[in-house]
């Protein structure tokens, strides 16, 4: 697991993405890149990250940032969560869990008692040159997405 990537180069990443779509770290150089792992769509905790980055996908746009969500769900499924949840924001799949690897955030969590395998919440800042600025785990999901919007403005 990836202790601390901030000030590193960006792990590379190519995921298909919801509707068909694919998403790559070098197609998305020369603009901020808010990239937040969540453990799974269609989950209350998930579902809210979402939909606050996607609330705020056009104040996002004007700092020239994008938002991109991973999980390690299917696209099928993605597609069905963002339709449900009239979700905005581009939404990767991870499926072979490459990335997440990556990222540092797959590991083993406990619920109740009980120890798993998961996807850690946290978000990577990475910046127009392919760096990551800024590092989120444990991510607590109330103001979250604002405080990511706010260190964009910020930098």
């Amino acid at each position: 697991m990836t202790d601390n990537l901030e000030g590193s180069e960006a792990p590379a990443f190519d995921m298909a993405t919801d509707n068909g779509g694919q998403v790559s770290l070098d197609g998305l150089k020369g603009q901020w890149v808010a990239l937040y792992f969540y453990p799974k769509a269609d989950t209350p905790g998930c579902t809210n990250e979402s939909k606050d980055f996607s609330a705020l996908k056009t104040a996002f746009g004007r700092v020239n940032a994008v938002v991109v969500g991973v999980s390690k769900d299917p696209v099928k499924k993605l597609d069905r969560f963002k339709d449900k949840h009239e979700l905005n924001v581009t939404l990767a799949s991870d499926d072979g869990g490459d990335v997440c690897e990556r990222y540092g955030v797959w590991g083993e969590k406990m619920l109740y008692g009980r120890k798993f395998m998961g996807i850690e919440r946290a978000t990577f800042l990475i910046d127009p040159e392919g760096k990551v600025r800024r590092v989120w785990r444990k991510v607590k999901v109330p103001g979250h997405a604002q405080a990511v919007l706010d260190a964009v403005k910020g930098a």
